[in-house]
This record gives C-alpha cells, sequence and structure tokens, in this order.
C-alpha cells in the first residue's frame, strides 16, 4: 500500500491579508488544491477586502467566507513555503520554525487604488489575474 503523496504547504503573507495573500489563497483552492494546502495570513490583519472578494466572483471562485488571520494563528504548521506578496511583509517576515522557504514575489497592493470604481476594480483584476499567473507556476516555480 503506498502512501498518498503528502502536499505542499504554502502560506501567502501579506501585511493586511486583505487583498493579494486572499487572492493567492482563493487561487490555490480553485486550481492546485490537489498538490497544495494554501494559507494566507498577515502581519496586521485588517478584514477581507469586499473588492477582492467581488473580483475573484467574478473569475468563478467563491472567497467569501474567508477570514482574515494574523501569521501567529499558523506558528505550529512546518510550511514549506513562506511567499511574501508585498514589501512590508518581506522585511517583517517572521521566523518560521522547520523547512520553510521565504519567497519574495511581490504584487501591487489594489487596496490603496483610487479614481472611479471602475478604475479600483480594474486595479483589482489586473492583481487577480497576475497572481493567478503566479498560482499557475506552483508549486514547481518556486523551486528555481
Amino acid at each position: 500500500m503506498s502512501k498518498a503523496k503528502e502536499k505542499t504547504k504554502i502560506l501567502f503573507l501579506c501585511t493586511g491579508n486583505s487583498c493579494r495573500s486572499q487572492i493567492a489563497e482563493g487561487w490555490v483552492k480553485h486550481l492546485k488544491s490537489n498538490d497544495i494546502d494554501a494559507y494566507s495570513a498577515g502581519i496586521r490583519p485588517i478584514g477581507v477586502s469586499s473588492r477582492a472578494i467581488k473580483a475573484m466572483a467574478e473569475a468563478g471562485v467563491d472567497i467569501s467566507m474567508h477570514k482574515s488571520r494574523h501569521f501567529d494563528e499558523f506558528s505550529e504548521i512546518d510550511f514549506d513555503y513562506v511567499v511574501t506578496l508585498c514589501d512590508n511583509a518581506a522585511e517583517n517576515c517572521p521566523v518560521f520554525k522547520g523547512k520553510a522557504k521565504v519567497i519574495h514575489k511581490p504584487f501591487d497592493d489594489p487596496y490603496f487604488a483610487s479614481g472611479s470604481e471602475e478604475d479600483i476594480m480594474a486595479t483589482f483584476r489586473k492583481v487577480r489575474d497576475d497572481i493567478k499567473t503566479f498560482i499557475e507556476t506552483l508549486p514547481q516555480g518556486l523551486k528555481g
């Protein structure tokens, strides 16, 4: 009897765990759930952005039940990778026990987009699509 392949455990880390890390977690769960266990957290969680929820729903991914979490909630998980999605998270990345390799993959923060609602949503959609392109490379894309 063969042992089931263990999934790669990835934590996506941002400042607020509001947009980018939530989007990344949502894409992994939607596209890569057979290979990856995805988690997201923030340095200072502020709640999940309603615009991130809307942008992901437009792409057929429901993140409406996601919660904004502090990275401390995951201190007992032995991650394979911690992916920081913003410079602030990279600069303030906590030390994780075990084998976790920290990878910095910054994306623009749509939370600070300005202009009309349509302009702001266009920014969210672009970041959503950019993150999807990155997620499609995982987990192999992290091993380089």
